[in-house]
């Protein structure tokens, strides 16, 4: 072999080489690009998404309301809920068995009613709508106000994962309640309550959570696999009263 071809040889292996490196460097640059976007486009769509109409509540007051929990701590039944905020069957539950629990046994001083976080509707969704109501609500309960946003974020559901809960609404709830927004907004963008829906999800798993809303009556779990009732609920108060 002459020593030119052996040259022209070696300056195509080299040429081979650097183009096989220039294309992993591409290749890595590509990749993270993708995933810069991955993490920055959805929360810049958030941002730019219109408030819409908001539907205003008329605030309910609940018996000796503390947090998230409603009624005396001492009373002999307590009621533990599991809900995410963008469960159609939680909105219903909410609405009509919830408010029925509270005006016959808890303002009656027989049940302390205690809410938890169970948000998981969201859990393949880029925008994370169950989580950052969840948020919301404990940014709201800081300022004596979880029960009116809880009220809030029912009356202005639509549908799942679709807006209803996107930020700008969630901030604009709070601002249609009259909360202090410096505070308010804090709280949110901190996501300062983390901790505690962890902490929420935890214990429902351990409980046996399968889906929302969950009740527990003393400790069991009623109508396993579906939405319980008013009556099948009283039921068990009753029967826990009984006792």
């Amino acid at each position: 072999m002459s020593t030119s071809l052996r040259k022209d040889m070696k300056s195509k292996r080299r040429q081979k080489k650097m183009q096989e490196r220039r294309n992993a460097i591409l290749m890595i640059i590509g990749g993270v690009i993708i995933l810069v976007a991955l993490f920055t486009i959805p929360p810049l769509l958030e941002r730019s998404r219109p408030v819409g109409d908001i539907t205003v509540i008329t605030p309910y007051a609940r018996p000796q309301a503390n947090g998230t929990a409603a009624g005396d701590p001492n009373a002999p039944v307590r009621i533990d809920t599991f809900v995410d905020f963008q469960c159609p069957a939680c909105k219903y539950f909410s609405e009509v068995t919830e408010k029925q629990i509270f005006n016959d046994f808890v303002a009656t001083g027989k049940v302390y009613y205690v809410f938890h976080q169970f948000p998981f509707l969201d859990d393949r969704s880029a925008t994370r709508e169950s989580d950052q109501a969840a948020h919301a609500s404990l940014c709201a309960a800081e300022q004596g106000r979880f029960w009116d946003y809880h009220d809030i974020l029912f009356a202005n559901w639509n549908s799942e994962n679709a807006g209803a809960y996107n930020d700008r609404r969630l901030v604009a709830f709070a601002e249609t309640l009259g909360l202090d927004m410096k505070s308010f907004n804090q709280c949110f963008e901190g996501k300062r309550y983390q901790d505690q829906i962890d902490q929420d999800l935890l214990k429902g798993n351990q409980m046996g959570v399968q889906g929302t809303p969950s009740v527990f009556v003393n400790g069991t779990l009623i109508a396993p696999g579906f939405v319980p009732t008013y009556e099948q609920i009283a039921e068990a108060i009753e029967a826990a009263l009984n006792q």
